[in-house]
Formats: C-alpha cells, sequence, structure tokens
C-alpha cells in the first residue's frame, strides 16, 4: 500500500533553511518504496522554483534539490497567485515544476494521508 505524503513550503528559499529541509526530507521520503509525494511551494517558497540560480560557492541549489525531488516521483507545484504576486512567469521555472492552484492544493490536501509544512 502506496503512503501520500504532502510536504506545503511557504520560506523565502535562501535566509533560512526551512525550504532546503524540507525539500531534504520531502527527497529521502519520495526515494523510499511505496510512497507518492507531492510538493507545493506556496508564498515566497516559489522562488525556489526559478531556474538557472546563480549561487556563491558553498550554498545549497534549491533548483537541482527540486530536481531530484521530480527525479523521484514526486509532482510539484507552485502557487499561482504567489508566482505572480512575485513577477515570476511560467517561463521562468524549473522544468521539474509547474503552475498550479490553491484548488489543486485542497485536492492534494484531501488525497494525502499525511502534511509536512515547512
Amino acid at each position: 500500500m502506496s503512503r501520500k505524503v504532502l510536504f506545503v513550503l511557504n520560506d523565502a528559499p535562501y535566509g533560512s533553511e526551512r525550504v532546503f529541509n524540507g525539500l531534504r526530507l520531502a527527497v529521502a521520503v519520495a526515494r523510499r518504496e511505496n510512497n507518492d509525494v507531492r510538493v507545493f511551494l506556496m508564498g515566497d517558497a516559489v522562488g525556489a522554483a526559478i531556474a538557472g540560480q546563480k549561487l556563491p560557492d558553498g550554498y545549497y541549489h534549491l533548483d537541482r534539490m527540486i530536481a531530484s525531488c521530480a527525479q523521484h516521483g514526486a509532482d510539484i507545484g507552485c502557487c499561482s497567485t504567489c508566482l505572480d504576486a512575485r513577477g515570476i512567469t511560467d517561463d521562468m521555472l524549473t522544468d521539474d515544476t509547474r503552475r498550479s492552484t490553491l484548488e489543486e492544493l485542497a485536492d492534494w490536501t484531501l488525497w494525502a494521508d499525511q502534511v509536512v509544512t515547512f
């Protein structure tokens, strides 16, 4: 039987490690057998889905972590309203993420056996 886990990430991508830790945990759960993982980025966390991030040496690359999560089967959505509020267009997003809605988040929340927020 598959366990369904939803991760909801809210914080800014850099400045704290909440999004970093949320993605680390999402990847770890997605790698295990019989887990179906979905990640929803909202608020400032949508900035983690911007493609081609340039960071100083030693920083973690959230766009690469998102790719790893997707490679392990996770579906990753970004809040449409949050993207628009920050001027982030669809063509700025990584290939592994997509524009989503609060309605889809509601559906995912009802689908999930567990909801984890960061």
